[in-house]
């Protein structure tokens, strides 16, 4: 499942054809045109279950947003909320003080995270993993306390109130259901996705990828290490900026959480439970992890905690390709029995 969004076709020589290649990667095929269907398909099919939806979009992104830099990069961040906590305050200052159309406010507030991200990238080409793992995660650190310091202008501990945003382009206002705000959200989501795939399956992507498996002879043969690591960082921040506005815009609220280590921790299980390296992967993590999370807190509201863990713990030592394969082995079985019966009774 994970590689049949990104599987080349069959025989295809990407040294023979390089043009050929990346169009034969960008094709769409049909899991992923089945996966967006049933996205937007859930605007109808579960109209009681928006509010949960929209949580389940905005992590997404946000776990999108991880992947580019830990997936395609090899970048392992702890402190990736510092991006989102960014996006989410500017865009709660700026609804709080006029500016309340939420795309113009989105937009600045990813280029708010962008900037921020792109500060930071200088840090993290300066050090090795173990180095740039402390880095990401003193940045966030840094922000968290900032935020509190300051809470003339972010609130503080007690949040940013006062945040009022108005109808999406003039005409779409959000409502209490959150209809309007997974509309919102999962569109945002599905954009960004569609210029992230478009990103990473393009020479630029591939030369990211090339620099995580080997820096030094990715070098070797003119590739630029370090501006690609800056671009790939800052696109990230971006996104992850972006997530977090959509998280105030849609709740009208912000506070010290959206800087929280445990924001960049649930990022990286959302990766630990679908996969990193592939793009689908935070998105169908995001599914798993809010559904798991909603379902345990609602059965074992004083224990969901250690239910989630156990089954985390449970994927890491099992492996989810092996586990995966487990659960789907009766359905494998199932349709080459109705295969072979399809067989036999086309035989003369």
């Amino acid at each position: 499942m994970r590689d049949l969004p990104s599987q080349p076709d069959a025989g295809l020589d990407p040294a023979s054809s390089p043009a050929a290649y990346l169009k034969a990667k960008t094709a769409w095929r049909w899991p992923e045109i089945l996966f967006w269907i049933s996205a937007f398909g859930m605007i109808l099919l579960m109209p009681n279950r928006h509010l949960l939806l929209n949580e389940i979009a905005i992590l997404g992104l946000f776990a999108l947003s991880l992947d580019l830099v830990l997936g395609y990069a090899g970048i392992v961040s702890l402190g990736h909320a510092a991006f989102f906590g960014v996006g989410a305050y500017v865009a709660g200052l700026l609804a709080k003080h006029g500016l309340a159309e939420p795309v113009t406010g989105l937009l600045i507030s990813g280029l708010a995270a962008g900037l921020t991200g792109f500060l930071a990238s200088f840090m993290i080409l300066r050090g090795t993993d173990l180095t740039r793992l402390m880095v990401t995660l003193g940045v966030a650190l840094v922000l968290y306390e900032l935020a509190n310091q300051l809470d003339w202008i972010t609130g503080g501990a007690d949040g940013l109130l006062g945040v009022s945003v108005g109808p999406i382009l003039g005409r779409f206002a959000f409502d209490f259901a959150g209809t309007t705000a997974f509309v919102y959200s999962l569109s945002v989501t599905f954009l960004l996705f569609l210029l992230a795939r478009r990103v990473v399956q393009s020479p630029f992507g591939l030369s990211v990828r090339a620099l995580k498996e080997n820096r030094l002879r990715a070098a070797t043969i003119g590739i630029a290490p370090n501006r690609r690591i800056i671009a790939i960082y800052t696109m990230a921040a971006v996104y992850a900026g972006m997530a977090g506005a959509l998280l105030t815009q849609t709740t009208q609220f912000v506070s010290l959480e959206v800087l929280d280590f445990a924001r960049s921790a649930d990022a990286l299980l959302v990766l630990v439970i679908g996969g990193s390296g592939y793009l689908y992967g935070g998105l169908i993590g995001a599914i798993a992890f809010k559904l798991m999370k909603d379902t345990l807190s609602a059965m074992t509201p004083a224990y969901w905690t250690f239910w989630m863990g156990a089954i985390l713990v449970t994927l890491v030592m099992i492996g989810r390709d092996r586990l995966v394969a487990q659960v789907a082995r009766p359905f494998t079985a199932l349709l080459r029995r109705v295969r072979a019966r399809r067989i036999r009774g086309g035989e003369p």
